[in-house]
């Protein structure tokens, strides 16, 4: 069993305002860096769940243990192998943000409410995952969209585990006052 980071994220989010803030994660990868937008107008859950994975270092040192070319890359389980999580759930909060290429998507098993701490980012558009699957967030610019093909193109084995490293070496999170 896992421990459970819940009252650790708890903690480190009670000064979240998506008011008076807007916010991003900064993924600095082994590849280079991705910065999110996170869109709490349609997930604040999951948008607050990542800030606090993010702020007490969690996804800092795992990999993107999940990399299928053409459709996304998947990292935030502990484990590695897509088994693990922060020792919690998050409801499902599923939206009308399209899966297109650069949105950010939380991973979970067949219940809708079993995300966790692991993450996608599609690699193109795939309808099928609208209204399954949490979108809350995509990358920010050109460059964090380059550096996600990256990621994407990397070679893989037969279970879609890259061959090469792809880590998240740190996520932070950058507050913008709105306006």
């Amino acid at each position: 069993m896992s421990k459970n980071y819940q009252s650790e994220v708890q903690e480190a989010t009670q000064d979240i305002d998506f008011e008076a803030n807007t916010y991003q994660i900064e993924l600095n990868t082994s590849h280079g860096q991705i910065v999110l937008d996170l869109l709490p107008a349609v997930a604040p859950g999951h948008c607050r769940n990542m800030i606090g994975l993010a702020k007490i270092g969690y996804y800092d040192g795992l990999a993107f243990h999940r990399i299928i070319s053409g459709f996304m890359i998947q990292g935030g389980c502990p484990a590695g192998t897509g088994t693990g999580g922060p020792g919690y759930n998050v409801d499902a909060e599923f939206n009308a943000t399209p899966h297109v290429e650069g949105v950010l998507s939380m991973a979970r098993s067949t219940d809708p409410n079993s995300a966790g701490s692991q993450f996608f980012i599609c690699l193109g558009g795939h309808t099928h995952l609208d209204n399954q699957y949490t979108a809350f967030g995509r990358a920010a610019n050109a460059e964090s969209m380059e550096i996600v093909r990256t990621l994407g193109s990397l070679q893989t084995d037969a279970r879609d585990k890259p061959t090469s490293p792809a880590k998240i070496e740190s996520a932070k999170v950058i507050v913008t006052p709105a306006g």
